[in-house]
Formats: structure tokens, sequence, C-alpha cells
């Protein structure tokens, strides 16, 4: 992608302009970003995913009551009927299951790979919603069909409504309103509150999420990983000496319960050891952002008899950094000729017979073990 070329999808900015005014400091409204809109999925191949096991989908109604919430999968029989107001029906990585709705995707790919989440579509009956509510990411919120009110705010009060299944603002206070017509987009920084209602029937909505993972949660993924890799490498150091702890001066004590000072010290030297290696983290950092989704498997594919071009699968993620290749929650060592052409791979997703002539016998090796695991597909 020209990172410094004007571009439609943002409003004749670059992507470099982009990132620098609007990227997590302030939302930006942009008319016709897809001149002439065709939603690349129709209503009824949407339904029919909503149906699907292994597909992340929810069913949201808003009536006088109040809120309610369903979960998929759903046949066509249990949704609701299209002339019933104030519906909404979520489906989460329709990029995962659909090749334009991946393609449309790729338009997004000035962000880096290891920010880019997944593309969720809304289908709202005349009247429906979410509720006003913020997210914790950065949002590109495409209209693709029907029209949609979107109201906006720097919201302070992020106190919650009570009992309620989702999370909605106690006290929304929006600054700011506009309708989207289909090709119009709206990007929201994150923790900017908003509302969107559906201005008549078969109201779509394309949500390009962006990965935002919190400290915690990835902290603790990441030392999961990195014991992993420690047990694994203490398994494959069979015959060799290995630290243990040792208290030679040790006294008898007459409150044996105690924890001893030495044993703690030393565990924190363990700990404090491994976390010096920032090989390690970089190694587990990159395992878990290509990490596929608990709902992703690939169909087992073919070793390809002639590798002349390859192309990865659309569920496969794939990252790198100056010493590792990621792809699928693995990672690779790379350097030299080869590394050049699988980081290719990654920022391109497809080789051709010129970048394959100058592969080496290795790395064909491995490309071929990627295409058998329905990682990538020979061309």
């Amino acid at each position: 992608m020209e990172i410094d070329q004007p571009l439609r999808l943002l409003g004749g900015l670059s992507a470099q302009q982009f990132m620098r005014r609007h990227w997590q400091k302030k939302p930006l409204l942009i008319r016709q970003a897809v001149p002439d809109m065709v939603p690349p999925i129709e209503r009824a191949q949407l339904f029919d995913l909503a149906a699907q096991e292994g597909v992340e989908s929810r069913l949201i109604r808003h009536a006088k009551s109040g809120w309610s919430l369903r979960h998929g999968p759903f046949a066509r029989r249990s949704l609701p009927s299209l002339k019933e107001a104030a519906w909404t029906l979520l489906i989460q990585g329709v990029d995962l299951h659909h090749q334009g709705v991946h393609e449309l995707l790729q338009r997004f790919r000035f962000v880096p790979d290891a920010r880019l989440d997944d593309l969720m579509i809304s289908y709202a009956s005349d009247g429906g919603g979410v509720g006003p509510h913020f997210d914790s990411y950065d949002v590109f919120l495409l209209q693709a069909q029907g029209r949609r009110r979107w109201s906006i705010g720097r919201q302070r009060d992020l106190r919650l409504q009570p009992d309620v299944p989702l999370k909605i603002l106690a006290q929304f206070e929006p600054e700011q309103t506009f309708i989207l017509e289909p090709g119009d987009m709206l990007y929201l920084p994150p923790r900017y509150a908003h509302d969107g209602v559906a201005v008549g029937g078969d109201c779509v909505t394309y949500s390009i999420g962006l990965r935002s993972p919190a400290a915690a949660p990835l902290g603790a993924d990441l030392l999961a990983r990195i014991a992993e890799a420690q047990a694994d490498a203490v398994q494959d150091a069979v015959g060799q000496a290995a630290v243990h702890y040792r208290d030679p001066a040790q006294p008898a004590l007459a409150n044996p319960a105690e924890m001893p000072a030495g044993l703690q010290a030393f565990a924190r030297q363990a700990v404090l050891a491994v976390m010096r290696d920032e090989d390690v983290i970089d190694r587990a950092l990159g395992e878990s952002m290509t990490e596929p989704k608990p709902t992703v498997w690939f169909d087992q594919g073919e070793p390809p008899a002639d590798l002349n071009a390859i192309a990865l699968d659309r569920r496969t993620r794939m990252l790198y950094d100056a010493r590792h290749l990621y792809i699928n929650g693995e990672s690779f060592r790379a350097s030299g000729r080869d590394a050049k052409l699988m980081r290719r791979l990654a920022d391109q997703r497809t080789l051709g017979p010129r970048d394959l002539a100058a592969a080496s016998d290795d790395a064909l090796a491995l490309l071929s073990d990627w295409c058998e695991a329905g990682w990538a597909h020979a061309e």
C-alpha cells in the first residue's frame, strides 16, 4: 500500500496523514469512503452464517420491557420478522468466512496486522441498535446498506446501566449526530461513546475492529507460553546439568511452615532470569498475536506437487520481527534470503513464480507443510 498517497477510503487523506492526525486522537467522518457501495455478502448469506456452529452471532432486541440478548447459532425461522422494529443481528468475524468481506478488510492494512482484528456485520431493522456504549479499541464504521444515525461524544461518565445484558451507558451525552448513507464511514478512537440507530429497515453496518490487548490477560498469556517453552527446553536438555535450589546453611526450624527466604529469593531470580531474555518474550507475543480464534479451524490440504505460486488462507494470521516469523500461533527463526521472502509473504499474503524461484529447499518445504496444514494454498 502506498501510505503517502491520498486515499478515497480516508476522505482524501493519505494513510500517513490519517495516522498522524486522527489515529487514537479524534473521530473522522468520511462521506463516500467507498463510492457506489455494494455489500460483498447478501442478507440471505448473512442469515445462513448466523445459523452455523463456529460462527459467533448475537441477537439484540429493544422493547418497552428493556433490552434482551441471545447468542447463536440462529435458525432462520428463529429470527424476528424483517418488519419487526428494533432488533439487531451481529455476526462476528465475517472476513473469516467470506472472501469478498476478507478482501474489503485488507483495505485497512495501513494499520499493523497485529492490531487489525476482524470485520463484524450488524444487520438491523428500523430502530435497531445496541444502545449507547464505548469500545476500548479503535473502530471504523462503514455503512454498507440502508441508513444509520450515529450520535457520538467524548463521554466522561462511564457508568453503565445496571441489570442490562449489554454494556450500555447510564448517562450518554452526545455531542454530534450524523446519518450515514451507503459508502459513508465513521472512524472513532478508543473510549469515544457512540450510539447507532437504524433509520428504516435493511440497515447493514460493517464494523472494522482493532485489537487492543489488556495488560493483565496479555501478561498472563505470555507467562503461560513462556513457561511452556521453558518446560520444553528442559526436556530437550536431557543430560545437561539443571540449576536446582540448594540450602546447605539451612538451620533447623521450630516453625517449619514458614517459607524460607532463600527459596523465595531463588524463585524471584528464576523468573527474572527468564524475563531478561527479550527473545523469549518477543516469541511468546508473536505466537499470541497470531493464535487463531477458538472458532477457527483449517481444512487439511495436500502438499503441492509443484509450487509455482502461493497465497495465505484468509484465516491465517502471519507476522514477523527482526528474528522470527509467526504464523497461526507458531514461531520460526528466520534470517537471510528466506527471511526476506517470508516477510514478503506476510506483507503481501501471496508469492509468485519469481519469488519462489529464489526460495531455498528448506523454505519450499516449509511452505509445502503450510499448504498441507491448510494455512496456505498453492496457486
